[in-house]
């Protein structure tokens, strides 16, 4: 996996959860974590550590895990529940649907390990269709943080949002792309990169690499303008066209199936209010399997070449 951007700092998105659950915890007494007993994998540990009465592991019972977290949330707290993302969505797909989403209950679904980056675990446990299911639900908000800091963010807007929420969150280590006095807002895509050729908008671990690629393909003279659409639902509609008037083309980026993530709901605005051509990187409706992360992310196409390859494929561009 190419990293051109080497003198950065690297954290998995699920360390900067961990932490910042644990500040929550000390500024508000109305915060509860519920785990399915990977609170070391999840860090959710952290708080169970320092808030032991305010923590709740369910055991390997994920239904009940929902269940709970929205009988708390009815009770008027604010519960994070934290699991493997294949099964904080897949396995408890009409607990969410029938307990949180349709009453709207406040709960936060703070999912880890998604993605191929998992790794060796393989393809039981690389979830690459979670977007699509918390998106298509109803008053659910779908939130992919890209490093460190948005995640940090991410989590206390999580936190102060009075509906559902799912964030996705990492078990590998990825480059700090967001600079400290960002500030993140729910339904927000932010512009990291400006450019006028092509529009690359990515999310989670694929913003950095798509910032790799941006670097190439200016030596190349292509202006790649890149944008982190951290929150897939609700979506960012007027920065997303706006872009794309700009730019004229696009590129979609994700760790996600193509069909039904960032991909789909980017290619769902565009058609509605601004057709051009767009290309959507992914998972190409296929299972991931065992693996190194940069490994498994070159074997299916997401690295920054593939990003390149991909807009050139777009071209002719005007070089300069």
């Amino acid at each position: 996996m190419t990293h051109i951007r080497e003198d950065i700092p690297r954290r998995a998105t699920r360390e900067a959860y961990g932490e910042t659950l644990v500040q929550l915890g000390r500024e508000r007494p109305d915060i509860v974590v519920l785990d399915a007993d990977l609170s070391k994998s999840t860090m959710t540990a952290k708080f169970a550590k320092e808030f032991p009465g305010r923590f709740f592991n369910a055991g390997i019972a994920e239904a009940n895990l929902i269940g709970t977290a929205a009988g708390l949330a009815f009770g008027g707290l604010v519960p994070f529940a934290s699991t493997f993302a294949v099964f904080a969505t897949g396995r408890v797909y009409d607990q969410i649907r029938q307990s949180i989403a349709y009453p709207a209950l406040g709960v936060k679904i703070c999912a880890t390990h998604a993605g191929i980056t998992v790794g060796a675990d393989g393809a039981t446990h690389q979830s690459i269709e979670d977007i699509a299911l918390m998106r298509v639900l109803p008053n659910m908000t779908v939130i992919v943080p890209a490093d460190d800091i948005e995640t940090c963010q991410a989590i206390r807007a999580a936190a102060s949002h009075p509906g559902p929420v799912y964030v996705r969150l990492g078990r590998h280590p990825v480059p700090r792309v967001m600079p400290e006095q960002y500030r993140f807002e729910i339904g927000g895509a932010a512009t990291i990169r400006e450019g006028e050729d092509v529009s690359i908008f990515a999310c989670g671990v694929c913003v950095s690499t798509s910032l790799d690629a941006a670097l190439i393909l200016r030596e190349r003279g292509i202006r790649a303008e890149v944008i982190d659409v951290s929150t897939i639902k609700p979506l960012d509609v007027q920065g997303i066209v706006r872009s794309a008037r700009k730019c004229g083309r696009a590129v979609t980026v994700e760790e996600h199936n193509v069909i039904g993530g960032l991909g789909s709901a980017v290619c769902e605005v565009l058609s509605e209010y601004c057709p051009i051509r767009v290309r959507r990187l992914g998972m190409q409706d296929v299972f991931g399997q065992s693996g190194a992360p940069g490994e498994l992310l070159e074997e299916y196409g997401l690295t920054a070449e593939d990003i390149v390859r991909a807009v050139e494929e777009l071209g002719p561009f005007d070089l300069r």
